[in-house]
């Protein structure tokens, strides 16, 4: 049994890259190809038709950056507003993920209490579950009684990220105005280190982002036992340089996640695959080089 800390430790160092891939199916942005297959119909048949699609194409994803990212980060809200069929296509990306060996972190900031979070816990995680995804993001509202089914896991293969300092510009208000975030990256940081695999960083990781790069170093300081879920490099208008505090000296301790930067980009429509590659590519060299993997 591998720790989910050190098992991705090994996929940065195999990648020389912290790269995590968002898989975000923004229907009008998929290739012209996988749109003709469902525009213009509705209903349930339309919802089949463009979970067929979806789900096709983050196959063709996973099998394109397979060997370049570190993990892969499906956003669940895209999935669940396909209704059951969705359901059925993310569950096949997560089970093709795990036949490549990419780690899923699975993008659905649950939070709740008691046997609702068991019953979340359960569904995301467990591999006897529909998905058995390798870690998910939390939100940590509800305080640590709503973590705890998920933590139970982490004494295992799995991993958590907990909301900590996010990307978007309101999160300030509740963020930064108050200790909030600085009291639950104490918590955070005090789990993971309980946890902790070989790598010294435990399964217990925190969602800081890429857009408030004069935090950075601070909760770098804050978290030592910690891998970060960096969201807000690329198209959200973080640079690679704004991510350079979250690593450790070793090049470990974040996973930077690009989604649009890697999915989506003008001509795509001539090479979708050759072009998807290209971005990973590029994201991968940058990110490699800025934590020193390079």
């Amino acid at each position: 049994m591998t720790p989910f800390a050190d098992r991705l430790a090994a996929r940065v160092r195999a990648t020389r890259a912290p790269l995590c891939v968002g898989i975000d199916p923004h229907l009008h942005r998929l290739p012209a190809d996988m749109r003709a297959r469902f525009e213009g119909r509705e209903g349930r048949a339309g919802r089949e038709a463009t979970a067929m699609a979806v789900g096709d194409w983050a196959v063709q994803v996973l099998e394109t950056v397979a060997d370049v990212a570190a993990a892969v980060k499906p956003q669940v809200a895209f999935f669940e507003a396909l209704g059951a069929p969705g359901v059925v296509a993310l569950e096949r990306l997560v089970h093709v993920a795990r036949d490549l060996d990419l780690p899923v972190v699975l993008d659905a900031k649950r939070g709740d209490i008691g046997s609702t979070a068991e019953a979340y816990a359960v569904g995301a995680l467990d591999d006897h579950g529909p998905l058995g995804a390798d870690s998910i993001t939390l939100a940590p509202y509800l305080g640590p009684e709503s973590l705890q089914p998920f933590l139970a896991r982490c004494d295992g293969e799995k991993g958590v990220w907990v909301l900590v300092r996010t990307s978007n510009p309101g999160a300030a208000v509740w963020q930064t105005e108050l200790p909030v975030a600085e009291r639950i990256a104490a918590w955070v940081d005090a789990e993971s280190a309980k946890r902790a695999g070989a790598c010294g960083l435990g399964p217990v990781g925190a969602v800081v982002a890429a857009t408030v790069p004069a935090e950075a170093a601070a909760w770098r300081a804050a978290m030592p036992h910690c891998w970060f879920l960096v969201p807000g490099y690329g198209a959200q208008g973080g640079g690679a340089e704004d991510v350079r505090p979250l690593f450790r000296e070793d090049g470990l301790g974040a996973l930077i996640n690009s989604s649009r930067g890697v999915l989506f980009g003008a001509g795509d429509d001539d090479d979708y695959a050759g072009a998807v590659r290209a971005r990973a590519e590029a994201a991968a060299e940058e990110l490699g080089r800025v934590a020193g993997l390079r």
